[in-house]
């Protein structure tokens, strides 16, 4: 590779060079090479498991690697520790989120790093410090909220502003947006444009094509832990960069809807009510049917799958599952009545990143695999677990892989196996896809439809305007907790932006079903 963005560019900020790295049972990269220059904003693309974030862990001194060589400004470098990454200048926003929950946003910041007054904690200046970091990242975050107070997307954005007061000159940000709304990333793009322009460089982890091609300089793809080229984004089109990254052409399917007017009410939800955040919601969804929720972030679609699902106590509302109310006060309520509950946090809610693979996807089904005196049947959990391994094409070495080695999108596959293990007969999706790539999207899909199609009742929630468009059936809008109407399938993001921006309910609601 070689300097191509702008004339005369200077010379690279990274040159990694036959990278290589491996873990107990799997080879993760295999000469695998990268280049950023200065004032570039560089996307890293592949597939889960493709090695995108173990190069980018390397770099960030997260891991250490096996062989090649890392150039930082042109002189060689052996990174060894994060804290070694930061004094070089190397800051990294990872996937999955890394703060302290019981600290609060300014905190997490400084974590290490705190202002002293007379060998005091100045707590006045922390807080303005990172009040001034919000600002100019025109974030309205109180800096004394605990982190566990705050959402996934104000999270995120806490692990950005960690990131940008490092004053770091290599910036690597991985899957930044997965829980963004489009008002909060087009101000990360503000704020990656600035970057830019005081020669900052920008490794850019993202499944998102339309972001690459708003916001990439060049691309690089890597797939099976190996490079396999780099192009400039404004000249390359997406089919291409798709192709480069899963090896096959994809194929664009159209949304069939099918009719399922006469089916029976598998769940019907009637006046949920909990707070400001829930304010008398009612639906339902019928058999064999994929009910899209959409809305921007904060209107009220995971709090309503939390309160149907008992993880979170609702103040009013009843909750019928085939004509018959159920009450639900717990998970495990909600379990017995046959709704399964994909959470968008998998890191926290989803998954026991301590066990391993075979255990995660049996856990909702532990009583079918439990015998006489409590022993456990390994080899029926083992023999299942390698079904979906194969079926939903998790990348992992064996069953008995520890989780928290996967990539997040892998994870995210062991989290949808372990529900579709339990066979419940309402599923409720929140983000499938988050950070997962494009083909293995393709594979949800399917899977999703498929399961529709066996008369399964879906709930999909996703951010992702086109994902909801080429899922559902029908489309229910939130905004600021209110339900404002429900849609056909097919119908155009128009219409979807102006129920979503709608603070009262529409006078009518288009087959509500």
């Amino acid at each position: 590779m070689s300097a191509e963005v702008g004339s005369g560019a200077p010379g690279p900020l990274v040159e990694m060079t036959d990278i290589d790295k491996s873990f107990p049972g799997v080879r993760a990269l295999a000469k695998a090479r990268f280049e950023l220059l200065p004032g570039e904003v560089h996307a890293l693309m592949g597939e889960n498991g493709a090695g995108k974030s173990t190069l980018m862990k390397i770099l960030s001194g997260v891991y250490s690697r096996d062989g090649g060589t890392v150039l930082l400004n042109g002189q060689p470098v052996e990174i060894t520790s994060p804290r070694q990454a930061q004094d070089l200048g190397i800051g990294i926003i990872h996937q999955e989120l890394a703060l302290m929950r019981d600290l609060t946003a300014a905190q997490n910041i400084f974590i290490g790093r705190e202002p002293r007054r007379f060998g005091i904690l100045d707590e006045g200046r922390l807080n303005r410090d990172a009040a001034a970091i919000f600002a100019s990242m025109n974030l309205r975050l109180d800096p004394t909220f605990k982190v566990e107070t705050l959402t996934i997307a104000k999270q995120q954005m806490v692990e950005i502003a960690k990131a940008l007061s490092y004053r770091s000159r290599v910036l690597i940000m991985d899957e930044p947006t997965a829980a963004l709304n489009d008002a909060e990333i087009a101000e990360l793009f503000a704020i990656i444009n600035r970057l830019k322009a005081e020669g900052v460089g920008i490794v850019y982890i993202s499944h998102k094509m339309d972001e690459i091609k708003r916001i990439a300089d060049r691309v690089t793809i890597m797939r099976d832990g190996e490079y396999v080229g780099t192009v400039r984004a404004a000249d390359t089109p997406i089919e291409t960069i798709i192709s480069m990254m899963v090896g096959r052409t994809l194929s664009a399917e159209t949304l069939a809807i099918p009719n399922t007017a006469a089916a029976p009410v598998a769940l019907e939800v009637k006046n949920l009510n909990r707070g400001r955040e829930i304010r008398d919601v009612s639906f339902s969804v019928r058999r064999g049917e994929i009910l899209g929720f959409a809305g921007l972030m904060g209107a009220g679609r995971t709090e309503v799958a939390r309160a149907i699902f008992g993880a979170d106590r609702r103040e009013s509302g009843e909750v019928w599952v085939h004509g018959k109310r159920v009450g639900i006060a717990s998970p495990k309520d909600a379990v017995a009545a046959g709704i399964g509950y994909l959470s968008e946090d998998r890191k926290h809610f989803g998954l026991a990143i301590g066990l391993d693979v075979r255990n995660n996807i049996a856990l909702a089904s532990l009583p079918r695999f439990t015998g006489p005196g409590g022993v456990l049947d390994e080899a029926g959990m083992q023999k299942e677990a390698v079904a979906y391994i194969r079926t939903l094409a998790i990348k992992t070495p064996s069953d008995t892989q520890e989780a928290r080695l996967l990539s997040g999108g892998n994870q995210q596959k062991v989290v949808i196996a372990k529900w579709l293990l339990r066979d419940c007969d309402i599923l409720i999706f929140d983000e499938p896809t988050r950070g997962i790539d494009v083909g293995a999207k393709s594979e949800i899909y399917k899977l999703l439809n498929g399961l529709a199609a066996e008369g399964k009742a879906i709930i999909v929630i996703s951010s992702e305007l086109p994902e909801v468009l080429r899922l559902s059936h029908r489309i229910a809008v939130m905004c600021e907790g209110r339900l404002t109407g429900i849609l056909p399938g097919g119908a155009s993001q128009e219409e979807i932006m102006r129920l979503a921006t709608l603070r009262e309910p529409a006078m009518q609601v288009r087959h509500a079903g």
